[in-house]
């Protein structure tokens, strides 16, 4: 179901069991050679497979585009919530559909900035309703939930997800081919630093003059298909695993 579709009453007829899924993403640069949207057309294709899938099951919003993108904005056209600004509104988000009644609530994100500041806004919720064991409020990047491409495709060649990537551009290559631009002649950007395994404090400009992280010269629109069918079915089993929910408990 399509929250964009429906009209109040047949949201206020449904269960409150019924998984809410809220795609996050950005607007943000991806290199010289992938549009703004990437981040938000992305996880809308893998969100979008995973509704079709679970249609009468399921929830989906519409994809919310503003991501916690600071890291990005030496880079023109870039928009960004401050971290604060962030964590608040997603957690405004979460609490407009628990005042309505509901009690499970997945993001499903596209866009690694997002990620602290997402996972902090649910514990704020989980702290504010302490006392409601009937709550089951996940965050969950759509790459990180359980495939290893390079386990399906041996010429997938990275590891990780990075930004404009070998994956991100070959699953845009898959989707929107034509919003791809020359990324044959773009150089290796190595994700790693010295300090690993600290976590170090950067901006992308840090890192990468051009924006991109990876290889994407290794990409191509099949790896794409790959990785999207791929992502779209951790997400339909974690989804189903939150539909399957006891209503009660851990576990």
């Amino acid at each position: 179901m399509k929250l964009a579709e429906m009209t109040w009453p047949q949201v206020t007829a449904l269960s409150p069991d019924v998984p809410i899924v809220i795609p996050t993403a950005a607007l943000e640069q991806h290199g010289h050679h992938l549009p703004l949207f990437t981040d938000s057309m992305l996880v809308g294709e893998v969100t979008r497979r995973a509704e079709a899938a679970l249609a009468d099951k399921i929830v989906l919003t519409p994809v919310m585009w503003l991501g916690n993108s600071a890291h990005h904005l030496d880079f023109a056209g870039t928009m960004s919530a401050g971290p604060r600004t962030y964590i608040d509104l997603v957690g405004d988000m979460v609490e407009n559909f628990l005042r309505h009644g509901f009690r499970r609530i997945v993001i499903i994100n596209g866009h690694g900035g997002n990620n602290v500041p997402g996972q902090h806004a649910l514990f704020e919720v989980r702290q504010r309703h302490r006392d409601e064991d009937d709550l089951l409020l996940l965050f969950a990047p759509y790459w990180a939930l359980g495939t290893r491409p390079n386990e399906l495709d041996a010429s997938i060649q990275q590891q990780a997800m990075q930004h404009a990537c070998e994956w991100e551009t070959s699953m845009m290559l898959a989707l929107a081919p034509h919003l791809v631009g020359d990324y044959k002649n773009t150089q290796v950007v190595d994700p790693r630093h010295a300090c690993e395994p600290a976590m170090r404090a950067w901006t992308t400009k840090d890192r990468s003059a051009a924006g991109h992280v990876g290889d994407p010269s290794a990409a191509t629109a099949v790896k794409g298909e790959t990785l999207l069918a791929a992502f779209a079915t951790d997400a339909i089993n974690l989804l189903q695993r939150v539909v399957n929910w006891s209503g009660r408990g851990w576990n």
